[in-house]
C-alpha cells in the first residue's frame, strides 16, 4: 500500500507541476498570437488524445515531463497565410516572453500552493529542547532543556520545521544564526548559532538536529525492552525481552530516548549496564555495533522499546495566516525556496556540497507519499518545492530548457541576428549528454539510498 501510495501520489504531483509549465507557454503563446498543434503531458507514444479547436492535447506514456509543439518553419511546412502565427517569426520579446511563461507558472503555482497551506494551517511539533549534548553546538549557544525556539532571524517558529526553513541560509552560507527562546520560566533569551563547521552535506539527510547536539522533547516512554534481536550485541551481552535499563556506567537511564541516544554515541565502546530483570538486578557489559549513516559512525544493539499503552502527545504548534497575511507569506516563501535553490546548486558546481544530494525519480516518489501520509497541507508544501525547483532547474542556461534558449535569445539580442541553426544544434546534442547524465547520477542516488 506504502508503495501503491507513493506511486499515486508522484504522477499526481508530476502531472500537476508538468501541466501547470506547459500551461504557461501555452497560455502566453495562444495570447501573443502563436498557433499551437500540440499540447502534450509526457513524451512518447500518446495514451489519451483530444481535439480542442486547431490543438491536440495528448497524455504521453513517459511521464517524466512534458512540451508544446508550436508551429515553426524549422519544424515543418508552414502554408503562407499562416506565416505570421509561426514562433519562429515572432519578435524576441514574444518568444521571450513564452519561454519565460513555464517557469514562471511554476512560481506560481508554488505561491497559490503555499498560500492555501498558510490558510489551512499546517501543524507539527512545537521546538522543545528535550536535551542538549555536551559541547555541541547548541550548548556552546547556551540552549538548554525544556526551552523553546521561538524566533529564528526574527521569524516565529512554531514548529521544528520551521526552525530547519530559518536556518538553510546560514547553513549554506555557514555563518551564525540569531535565535530566541523561551525558557521553562517563561523568561526570553537572545543565543547565537555558529554554523560555520557545518555544511549542507551534514544536514542533507535529515540529521540538522544531531548535527547541532539538540534532542527535541519527545514523549518519555521507559526504557523496557519488547524484543532482542538473535546474535546481535544486546542478545550477546544477555539482555531479554521485559528487562529495563536502570543505569549505564553508574549514569542512571529515565527514558527509552535517553538510552538510544547513549548507545548511538558509544560505537564499539564497552559499556557497563544495569538491568531490572523482574525485580532483581543484572549486571551486564554491552558492546554497541559501530555502523556508518550518513558519513558517521554510531552504535547499534538489536533491541526494540515496549511501547505502553498510553504515551503523552507532545506538543504541537500551528502556523497559520488570514488570507492577507498568508499572500505575503506564501511570496517570501516561494521567494526564500527559490534564492535556496539556486544557493544549493551553486555549492554543488562549486564542489562544496556533494552531488550525493541530487534526487531522482524514486526518492521524489517517495517523498510523495510520505507527504501525502501526513495530510494535504503537507503534501502542497511538497508540491510547492518541487514547483520551485522545477522553475529553477528550468532556467538554467542549458540547451534544451528554457534556460537554454533563453541564453540564445540574449546571444540574438547582443548581435542582432538569431544564433545560427547548426551552433543551436550542437548546443541541444550537448544539453542532451547533461540531463542524462545528470538524470543518471540522480538514479543512481535514488539506488544508493535505498541499498
Amino acid at each position: 500500500m506504502d508503495v501503491l501510495q507513493a506511486l499515486l501520489s508522484f504522477v499526481v504531483a508530476l502531472g500537476v507541476l508538468i501541466t501547470a509549465h506547459e500551461y504557461g507557454h501555452y497560455w502566453v503563446a495562444r495570447r501573443l498570437g502563436v498557433k499551437i498543434l500540440r499540447f502534450s503531458v509526457g513524451f512518447g507514444r500518446p495514451i489519451l488524445r483530444r481535439n480542442f479547436g486547431e490543438t491536440e492535447f495528448t497524455i504521453a506514456m513517459v511521464p517524466l515531463g512534458g512540451y508544446v509543439k508550436m508551429l515553426d518553419e524549422r519544424e515543418g511546412d508552414v502554408s503562407p497565410d499562416e506565416l505570421s502565427r509561426a514562433f519562429n517569426r515572432k519578435s524576441l520579446g514574444i518568444r521571450t516572453a513564452v519561454v519565460t511563461a513555464g517557469p514562471l507558472a511554476n512560481f506560481i503555482l508554488a505561491f497559490l500552493a503555499y498560500w492555501i497551506v498558510f490558510v489551512v494551517g499546517v501543524s507539527g511539533p512545537r521546538p522543545i529542547i528535550g536535551a542538549t549534548e555536551d559541547g555541541s553546538i547548541a550548548a556552546r549557544s547556551g540552549l538548554v532543556r525544556g526551552s523553546e525556539i521561538i524566533k529564528v532571524e526574527g521569524k516565529r517558529t512554531p514548529t521544528w520545521d520551521a526552525v530547519f526553513r530559518g536556518s538553510l541560509d546560514a547553513i549554506l552560507d555557514g555563518h551564525v544564526l540569531n535565535i530566541v527562546t523561551r525558557d521553562p520560566s517563561n523568561r526570553e533569551h537572545l543565543s547565537a548559532l555558529d554554523f560555520s563547521g557545518l555544511s549542507i552535506d551534514d544536514v542533507s539527510e535529515g540529521d540538522f538536529l544531531s548535527r547541532l547536539g539538540i534532542t527535541p522533547l519527545r514523549p518519555i516512554i521507559a526504557p523496557v525492552l519488547e524484543r532482542v534481536v538473535p546474535d546481535d550485541p544486546a542478545a550477546q551481552a544477555g539482555f531479554r525481552a521485559g528487562d529495563q535499563i536502570r543505569r549505564v556506567n553508574d549514569r542512571e537511564v529515565e527514558s527509552w530516548s535517553e538510552w538510544v541516544d547513549i548507545v548511538r554515541s558509544n560505537p564499539d565502546r564497552s559499556m557497563d549496564v544495569v538491568l531490572d530483570r523482574s525485580g532483581e538486578e543484572i549486571e551486564v557489559v554491552l558492546l554497541p555495533k559501530a555502523i556508518e549513516v550518513n558519513g558517521r559512525l554510531i552504535g547499534r544493539i538489536g533491541a526494540e522499546v515496549r511501547l505502553p499503552d498510553h504515551i503523552e502527545s507532545v506538543p504541537f504548534g500551528t502556523e497559520r495566516y488570514t488570507p492577507i497575511g498568508a499572500f505575503f507569506a506564501a511570496a517570501e516563501r516561494t521567494w526564500e525556496m527559490s534564492a535556496v535553490t539556486i544557493k544549493f546548486l551553486f555549492k554543488i558546481v562549486s564542489g562544496e556540497a556533494s552531488v550525493s544530494n541530487l534526487s531522482g525519480p524514486i526518492s521524489i516518489a517517495q517523498y510523495a507519499g510520505q507527504s501525502a501520509k501526513m495530510g494535504m497541507a503537507r503534501f502542497l508544501e511538497f508540491l510547492a518545492l518541487i514547483s520551485v525547483s522545477l522553475a529553477v532547474l528550468n532556467l538554467l542556461p542549458i540547451p534544451l530548457l528554457d534556460g537554454g534558449h533563453l541564453l540564445y535569445y540574449l546571444i540574438e539580442f547582443v548581435v542582432r541576428k538569431p544564433m545560427a541553426e547548426h551552433l543551436q544544434a550542437y548546443g541541444q546534442q550537448i544539453g542532451l549528454a547533461m540531463l542524462l547524465g545528470l538524470m543518471g547520477l540522480a538514479i543512481y542516488n535514488d539506488i544508493l539510498r535505498i541499498l
